[in-house]
This record gives structure tokens, sequence and C-alpha cells, in this order.
């Protein structure tokens, strides 16, 4: 059904929504962004799931956004643009606004829109070997559509300290800012993910829902005009010459102008 992710579903109602995209590190194609919002809306919608797990397959739990959908941004009419920046927003906000509990289980590194996906979830669990940043500025751009769930998860406060350094951090950093709830052994993180979940299966589906929502609507505002705020800065930054100079330096194997 899906080509770059999976979803499974036990008797019990929780479901396992892993992203397999292994050899690209799970990096973020458009094709990604569409399933994931695709299965995340039909898990929300199917009153036999109580909750879901969202994993990744490989060494990475997600790289950020795909460098060649970036890079195709680049010589795209600005109405393209920000139609792909929606792609990556409305993915960000099916996942935020699933009615279901939805426990990240965090295998390996995660940057950039990984730390977005991290930032979504009801509660994020992860192995000490990982390893996170928020890497945009190094390539010219800046973490804007992943912001109002970053900032929501971290505060103002501990997310300027990570938010445009692109300073890489290990799992013990990522619970102090609030990205992890806790660090597991990665032999332990698929038991540990389940424990997270299996309390739910004595609750209300409905009372879950409606609480998850009660958070959303008291917590930091993300709404239509917050993430169209967002798109409009991603698509400013795609057309700029810093952003161009660092995709181009990427894929030339070099150091952009302005490194040091």
């Amino acid at each position: 059904m899906f080509d770059t992710i999976t979803v499974e579903t036990d008797p019990r109602g929780i479901s396992r929504l892993t992203l397999a995209r292994p050899e690209k590190h799970n990096a973020l194609s458009e094709l990604m962004m569409r399933e994931i919002t695709q299965a995340i809306q039909e898990l929300g919608a199917d009153e036999g799931v109580r909750a879901v797990i969202l994993a990744a397959q490989g060494r990475s739990f997600c790289a950020g956004g795909d460098l060649k959908w970036m890079q195709a941004q680049m010589d795209a009419s600005p109405e393209a643009r920000a139609d792909a920046a929606r792609v990556l927003a409305g993915m960000l906000n099916a996942l935020n606004t699933c009615p279901k509990p939805l426990i990240g289980a965090v295998q390996g590194n995660a940057f950039g829109g990984g730390i977005g996906m991290m930032s979504v979830c009801d509660v994020t669990i992860g192995v000490a070997q990982a390893r996170f940043g928020l890497t945009e500025t190094r390539l010219g751009l800046i973490p804007a559509t992943i912001a109002p769930y970053v900032i929501a998860r971290m505060g103002e406060a501990r997310a300027r300290r990570v938010f445009m350094s692109a300073r890489i951090f290990d799992a013990a950093e990522a619970v102090d800012l609030g990205l992890l709830a806790r660090v597991v052994a990665p032999e332990a993180l698929e038991a540990e993910a389940l424990a997270e979940a299996e309390p739910y299966l004595a609750c209300a589906p409905g009372a879950v829902a409606d609480s998850k929502a009660l958070l959303r609507r008291l917590g930091p505002r993300i709404d239509a005009s917050v993430i169209e705020t967002t798109i409009e800065a991603l698509v400013g930054r795609w057309q700029s010459p810093e952003s161009q100079e660092g995709i181009a330096a990427f894929f030339d194997k070099r150091d952009p102008a302005w490194k040091i």
C-alpha cells in the first residue's frame, strides 16, 4: 500500500507506523511526507486503533528533509515552493492533531525535520547512541515549518540553545531539552514504547482524544495562521542566495562560502 513507510496494527489496537527508507536515512521525500500524512489520518479515523508508535528502520530515525527535494525547490516557482512547503507543514500538522496517542521510538540519529517529528509525539523515547541537531542553518535554511512544534516541546528558552547553531547534541541533552522523555538501551526500545502505549488500552478512546485536543487548545497556539507564517518563512529562505550556496556546496562536497 505504501512505498516509503509500513503500517501494522496488532490485535489490541496498537499500531506501528515505521519510516522505511533506511538507505536514505529516512530523509523526508515528498512521497514519504504524503504517505505519512495519509497513514496517520487513516489511523486517527480508525476506531480500532488505540495508540500509534512512530518508529523507523535502519541506523537513522530521520535525517530531515530529502536534499534532492530541497534542491528541486531552488528552480521552482514561488507557487510551487509554497505547495512543497505545505506538504511538509501538512504532515507535521496531521501528526500533531492525530486524536490517537502518538509515541516516538527513536532508534537512531534525528536531524532537522526528524526533530520536528519527535516534537509532535506525545512522548518520545530514544537510545543513548542517538545524536540530534537542528542543522538547517548549515545549509542556509531555517527550521521553519517544524518551529512551532519544537518550541512547544522545548520552550523558547531551551530551544534557543540549539535552534540556530546547528550544534549536534546527545541523548542526555535531548532529555534536558524536553525532546526525549527518557533514554533506554537499544534492545529495550520496543518494549518501552509498548509500555507507553499499553495504558491507553484501559482508557476511554473518546476521552483520550478529547483530552489531547484540550491540551492542544490550551498549549502554545499552532493554528492555520502560525502554520502559514512558517510556510512563508521557508519559501523565503529557499529563494535566498545563502540556501542556493549551502545546498550547492553540499552536493559539490565542499564547504559553503561562509564557513570559517
